[in-house]
């Protein structure tokens, strides 16, 4: 390579002092400048560097002498890619800031766009000095979008998110990738196709999502071997294998490393092959002169050949003993790799079943809490819906401590279930938090209402105390908020007896638009010991307590605990015994007047209608068809009940409704088929699921059947008329 650094040297100097004295004789015009440029830049393709050469010197002397800023930008990228491909690559890079210098001085963006591709490529992927690369791609970029050459762009995108990837910076890289991704279909092809699958598996091996990342390694070694990508496809084998290894999966990690090895023997081969060419190109010249010393080295190696004949033989005696040697090694090697593989694959077996019976468990458990929550909630929607209708037909029962007591059983035991639901939502990941705008001081207050019961109680007072500086509405997830704040007050509340329980909101600081609110619910109860402090916030710990003390499930702290992880906030205490506890924890809510007026605006409720609503209730429960038949109309509404989908299709053919409830879980046909069967006839009443099953857990599956909203048992019956009134509002179409 150095001797034919030196030859090409020597040819350019030569070359530039014939194209000197071409110059000096002839004037050439714009148009045979360019036809210059072209036939250089043909050459290059060919491979006929030399040729590619010396007429693009040439076409630079004339571009210069006719003060041609364009031709002559062209003339040196020429110049500048043929050192490229000759793995001259400080020349070419010294050439290509020639260029760029040129193509500064023109208004030409494609030239700036192309010169900083190529000067990204060489820095990051031959110089590996990424930071440099990744400006020019930048650099790139820019031009890249202002001429709308969106398939430059794709590509350009590609090299930085592979540039950040090779140098682990994943989430500067991520960016682009996603970009890539998004438009994939649109500008990629089968040339790319391997490097893009390949950057989505490393993308997904550094997240930890292996099932993603696999498929995307898969893909790209298929697209490799299907196509003529060989130098990607070696680079997926690479990075496949630096992925397994990640993983801990050896044996395929090996496999991979060694197709790597394989297919870049084979490229280096063919690279070999092609700088020998380049090579003999340049040498054609000294071949005369090399056959005249060959006969005369000949007669001299003859003479030396004699004399080291005697230590060839000593000297391969030597080396037959090391290859003996090597080889006994390379067996015993072998012979341990094999056992080693053999535990490694048993291993790798052990831990694959293991982990199909950790999600078979984990699927089990969800399926055990939905049924469970399903089943519980039904007789539940029973009790409290009795217990108010008893209230709203005997008024002389409403200060009754026996229906109270009940009421507060009932409500008691729903919370439990939640509870339950709660937990499993957040150890699956379930749980999004909404943006919804609310008052603090209503929220708090809601709470200290919706407690009154067991204050009363324990002959206990609660005290609210909201800061003046917090603005009137935030933006927040108001409903998690709210179980937070009345599990720790109903925490408070029942070890605390003729006491008192105060909530303190703060504003302790502000950050653009988020306020820091720190939250304090103190009481003067029996406190909690500092050696079981730790533990309360564990799932069904109850400690230091007294079982006629408290009756309860010790999910709540385990509940508040992880819902605040959810708000990127954590919660300590301060507590002795017999003097009380304080829980305090912060956390940030947006404060943006035109976002709120936004939220208020699109949840506003036309309640005003005086239309007479006719509702049909499917429904399989007989109590439950009584409560919700008083329910609704008591809200003078008007009712018709059927016992399952087959009835309620069969009178939707001889009466017009305003809105369906329509229960989930019915014999012969369930809510869902009923739902499509209807839609299928074409008709667009709305349709709200009355169900006991998790919300999250139908979602999917309610809005493909057709289903408008969801309510769950029991449920808050104005929240029921808010979505009627909704629904009944909109024009009437197939979901």
């Amino acid at each position: 390579m150095y001797h034919l650094r030196i030859v090409l040297s020597l040819l350019f100097v030569l070359n530039c002092f014939s194209d000197n004295s071409i110059a000096q004789t002839k004037t050439y015009s714009k148009q045979e400048i360019t036809n210059l440029t072209d036939e250089a830049s043909r050459y290059l393709k060919e491979s006929n560097f030399e040729k590619s050469l010396d007429i693009s010197k040439l076409a630079l002397r004339s571009s210069i002498n006719a003060n041609d800023l364009y031709s002559t930008a062209i003339s040196y990228i020429t110049i500048a890619a043929n050192y490229a491909e000759m793995a001259e690559f400080d020349k070419a890079i010294f050439f290509y800031n020639k260029s760029l210098s040129y193509a500064d001085k023109t208004s030409n963006d494609t030239l700036r766009k192309r010169i900083n591709n190529n000067l990204g490529n060489i820095y990051c992927f031959e110089k590996k000095q990424y930071e440099k690369g990744i400006n020019f791609y930048e650099n790139s970029l820019k031009y890249s979008q202002k001429l709308a050459d969106t398939n430059q762009v794709f590509m350009t995108k590609l090299n930085i998110a592979w540039a950040y990837f090779d140098i682990g910076l994943f989430e500067k890289g991520f960016p682009s990738l996603e970009f890539i991704n998004k438009y994939n279909k649109k500008y990629g092809d089968e040339t790319n196709a391997v490097a893009v699958n390949m950057l989505n598996g490393m993308y997904y091996g550094y997240k930890g999502v292996h099932d993603k990342a696999t498929s995307s390694f898969i893909n790209a070694i298929k697209f490799g071997n299907e196509g003529n990508e060989k130098s990607d496809l070696s680079f997926s084998y690479l990075e496949y294998s630096k992925y397994l290894l990640k993983k801990g999966d050896y044996k395929n990690a090996y496999e991979n490393l060694a197709r790597y090895n394989i297919i870049t023997d084979e490229l280096y081969n063919e690279e070999k092959i092609k700088k020998a060419n380049l090579a003999g190109i340049n040498l054609e010249l000294d071949e005369y002169k090399r056959e005249i010393d060959k006969i005369e080295t000949e007669k001299v190696a003859q003479l030396q050949s004699l004399r080291k004949s005697k230590i060839i033989v000593l000297l391969f005696g030597v080396v037959f003993c090391f290859l003996l040697l090597l080889l006994y090694t390379l067996f015993k090697n072998n012979n341990f790799k094999k056992k080693a593989n053999e535990k490694l694959s048993q291993t790798n077996i052990e831990l694959l079943a293991a982990k199909e019976k950790a999600e078979e468990a984990s699927i089990l458990k969800s399926q055990f809490v939905s049924t469970i929550s399903h089943e519980l909630r039904t007789p539940l929607y029973g009790v409290v819906g009795i217990t108010n209708m008893l209230l709203d037909e005997h008024k002389e029962l409403a200060g009754s401590p026996h229906l109270s007591s009940l009421k507060f059983s009932a409500r008691y035991l729903l919370s439990l279930v939640n509870d339950i639901l709660q937990i499993n939502k957040i150890e699956d990941n379930r749980i999004v938090l909404e943006n919804l705008t609310f008052n603090i001081s209503d929220e708090i207050n809601m709470v200290k209402s919706s407690l009154s019961f067991i204050a009363k109680t324990n002959d206990n007072v609660v005290h609210v105390n909201v800061d003046p500086n917090i603005p009137e509405y935030l933006i927040g997830d108001k409903l998690r908020l709210s179980q937070i704040i009345m599990n720790l007050v109903s925490n408070a509340l029942k070890f605390t007896k003729k006491g008192e329980v105060s909530i303190n909101v703060n504003l302790v600081k502000v950050e653009g638009k988020s306020h820091f609110l720190e939250f304090k619910i103190q009481d003067n109860g029996i406190g909690i010991h500092a050696t079981d402090q730790e533990k309360i916030f564990d799932k069904f710990v109850q400690v230091s307590r007294k079982e006629t003390d408290y009756q309860g499930t010790g999910l709540g702290l385990s509940i508040v605990k992880q819902m605040l992880g959810l708000f990127d906030s954590d919660i300590s205490l301060e507590s002795a015994i017999g003097k009380g506890t304080s829980f305090k924890f912060v956390i940030a809510f947006e404060f943006n007047p035109e976002r709120t007026t936004e939220i208020i605006n699109n949840i506003q409720v036309d309640m005003s209608s005086t239309q007479t609503v006719n509702v049909l209730v499917v429904e399989d429960n007989h109590i439950n068809q009584v409560i919700t038949r008083k329910t609704i109309e008591k809200n003078n509404y008007k009712c018709s009940v059927v016992d399952n989908g087959y009835a309620a299709l069969e009178i939707l053919e001889k009466e017009n409704f305003d809105v369906i409830l329509m229960d989930i879980n019915m014999p012969l046909i369930n809510g869902f088929e009923t739902t499509r069967k209807i839609r299928l006839k074409g008709i667009g009443i709305p349709i709200v699921a009355l169900t006991a099953f998790d919300k999250t857990e139908i979602t999917e599956e309610a809005l493909s059947a057709g289903i408008n909203d969801i309510i769950i048992k029991p449920f808050d019956s104005i929240k029921l008329f808010e979505i009627i009134s909704i629904l009944i509002s909109k024009p009437k179409s197939i979901a």
